[in-house]
């Protein structure tokens, strides 16, 4: 019997007629010239470049059978793209980060929406073979209010229950989920994660007996550093119950648990504590717009008067820019879909902000803006060595977390590389003040001491 399923596949995928439909559809929707060859199923070459039969190029879009197009140019585009390198219709040999600028101007809707009859035309001729290997990872499934405590956790914990061992392979020695601080460019991701680590605790010129506070602490790289290197008392918090047992741990191995603690706690139940210093890196894109008032107003109530709060993360930028309206945005909804990859299979609930309406509510909760540095093109860098980490270590990463997972991992990273580098997204850093009663805020005059 299996044999004579194998002798039927094969068959079907012989098919020239196949073939021949699905090299018209990938001639229309991605024409020459472009970065990369695409190789079919049964051997068929369709070359970037004219050049391509001599030269081939550095990266292959490999179609992995004749079903494989139908399901990853089903509308909505987006989530179906991603959902196929999931399941694997297709692979990408070589930089999956390069080819992601052709599929950006392959989603550009005035472009899709003049070719669309023909397209459409020619995707219907396609195979439809089945609906490919099964997605191992599903989506989170989430109840409650949005951005209430429980639900928070709940989504938080989808994105990191994949497992310490599986992050571990690829993060670095301190496990730095955020964008590193690179001088030169040419720094390992330990060094140039150090520097940041640096840079930040110099922004917020710790002192020792401080008392710090970090929200949203990951594993405690910052905890642990600031404690270690600045003598102050670190406070972090997490939901994340992994990060938590992990950071705990590393703290009594190093002997810091008297100026170091992480705790399994949402920020808001922090009560009436107060701190000199506060810090965030990389939590506030979960807040959503919604909540960012409150965000800011327990941060300011939590920062003691003359304190410096650093508030690290990614904020929306020309996405913002490129919103369509009336008739082209019920094209963009069909073909593109407002449900995107991330929102499904990464960071649920998550939400970017424009860093003007960022700011505008800090300032609403009573803070004063004393500086802001966008970090886009580090956090391309960052992305670049995770992802060549990860890569490194496919096996490992598909033995400690499964198939699906280092695919969705690579397409995030990759896609995100992307985003930074054409300036979808940008990442800052806001010092932001809390003034003591006489309006002052104890700053020096210049940033001088931060490069010393």
């Amino acid at each position: 019997m299996a044999q004579t399923q194998s002798t039927a596949q094969t068959q079907v995928q012989s098919k020239p007629e196949y073939a021949a439909a699905a090299r018209a559809f990938l001639l229309a929707v991605m024409p020459a010239p472009r970065n990369f060859d695409i190789r079919l199923w049964d051997g068929t070459l369709i070359p970037g470049n004219a050049s391509a039969a001599s030269k081939p190029a550095r990266i292959t879009l490999r179609i992995q059978s004749p079903g494989s197009l139908r399901r990853m140019f089903k509308p909505p585009l987006e989530l179906s793209l991603a959902e196929a390198y999931m399941r694997g219709d297709f692979e990408v040999e070589g930089s999956l980060i390069d080819i992601l600028d052709a599929v950006d101007r392959l989603l550009d809707t005035p472009s899709l929406t003049r070719k669309l009859p023909l397209l459409t035309k020619l995707w219907l001729a396609l195979p439809d073979e089945g609906p490919g290997r099964a997605i191992e990872r599903g989506p989170a499934q989430l109840a409650g209010d949005v951005h209430s405590k429980a639900r928070d956790k709940a989504a938080l914990q989808y994105h990191y229950n994949v497992g310490n061992d599986f992050y571990a392979l690829w993060l670095g020695e301190r496990m730095i989920y955020t964008c590193a601080y690179f001088k030169t460019g040419a720094e390992d991701i330990d060094m140039a994660q150090a520097q940041k680590l640096d840079h930040i605790c110099r922004k917020l010129r710790l002192k020792p007996g401080d008392r710090l506070l970090d929200i949203g602490c990951g594993w405690g790289g910052l905890v642990i550093y600031a404690a270690q290197n600045f003598g102050v008392h670190a406070v972090g918090v997490t939901l994340a119950e992994k990060q938590h047992t992990f950071a705990d741990q590393r703290i009594r191995e190093l002997g810091l648990q008297e100026r170091a603690e992480v705790r399994l706690m949402d920020y808001r139940d922090l009560g009436d504590e107060s701190f000199d210093k506060l810090v965030s890196i990389g939590m506030f894109e979960a807040v959503g717009k919604s909540h960012m008032p409150e965000y800011f107003g327990h941060a300011y109530r939590l920062l003691k008067p003359g304190g410096v709060f650093l508030n690290h993360g990614i904020s929306s930028h020309r996405r913002e820019y490129r919103r369509k309206t009336g008739p082209q945005k019920l094209v963009e909804d069909r073909l593109i879909g407002p449900l995107k990859f991330t929102d499904k299979y990464i960071f649920p609930d998550g939400e970017l902000v424009p860093l003007n309406e960022v700011n505008r509510m800090a300032e609403q909760a009573g803070f004063e803006v004393r500086d802001v540095e966008n970090l886009r093109e580090h956090y391309s860098l960052t992305l670049r060595h995770w992802v060549s980490r990860l890569e490194a270590r496919r096996e490992d990463a598909i033995r400690v977390s499964n198939e699906t997972t280092y695919r969705t991992w690579r397409l995030y990273m990759s896609a995100a590389a992307h985003g930074f580098d054409v300036a979808l997204d940008n990442i800052n850093q806001t010092v932001l003040a809390k003034l003591n009663e006489r309006g002052q805020s104890g700053l020096p005059l210049t940033r001088d001491d931060w490069y010393a």
